[in-house]
């Protein structure tokens, strides 16, 4: 993987193999920051990873200027890659090892960007639940927005905050926001 633009753009990470991860393609975080570029400041927002595996998102936000980043992943072997290298890079986030759902669930904290790449083979109702959790703990700023990363064949189209997706290839990205355009 490697980080796509800002103080170390074109740097190659490198996560070790044993870590319980299926990071986000160059081609789809690429495509994803455009989106993003157009909407944020990077410098000015806070940032949730969950379920950050390697960090690449988290990463990636810290390269282009984002200081206030929370990365929560259960795998104490990605908190630890996410530590080292963001300690190497010279980048602030903030990590917790933690389930997700039990972070959701007890956070008060307020983000401009929550970013959620949960396993594909989740079932539908698991990724509905992040999304519930989000709105109903009211982790969002008002303008925020909640990006999940999924595979094509899940939908979640019908979710009253949904409201749009984009493909890429096998994956998808599917925005909710507090008040949606449908």
């Amino acid at each position: 993987m490697r980080i796509i633009s800002g103080k170390h753009k074109s740097k190659r990470l490198h996560a070790p193999k044993n870590l319980p991860v299926r990071p986000t393609t160059d081609m789809s975080k690429e495509a994803l920051f455009n989106i993003l570029n157009n909407a944020y400041y990077f410098n000015n927002i806070a940032v949730l990873d969950l379920f950050s595996g390697t960090g690449n998102i988290s990463f990636e936000f810290g390269s282009r200027g984002t200081e206030n980043i929370t990365a929560v992943d259960a795998h104490f072997g990605c908190i630890k890659y996410i530590n080292s290298t963001s300690k190497e890079l010279d980048l602030t986030i903030n990590t917790i090892k933690s389930d997700v759902f039990k972070y959701l669930k007890k956070t008060t904290s307020k983000f401009d960007v929550i970013f959620a790449d949960p396993p594909y083979e989740f079932d539908l109702n698991l990724f509905e639940k992040i999304v519930d959790l989000i709105f109903e703990n009211n982790l969002l700023s008002n303008e925020g927005t909640l990006v999940i990363e999924h595979s094509k064949r899940t939908d979640l189209s019908n979710h009253v905050h949904f409201n749009y997706s984009k493909k890429y290839g096998g994956n998808m990205f599917s925005f909710f926001e507090k008040e949606n355009a449908n």
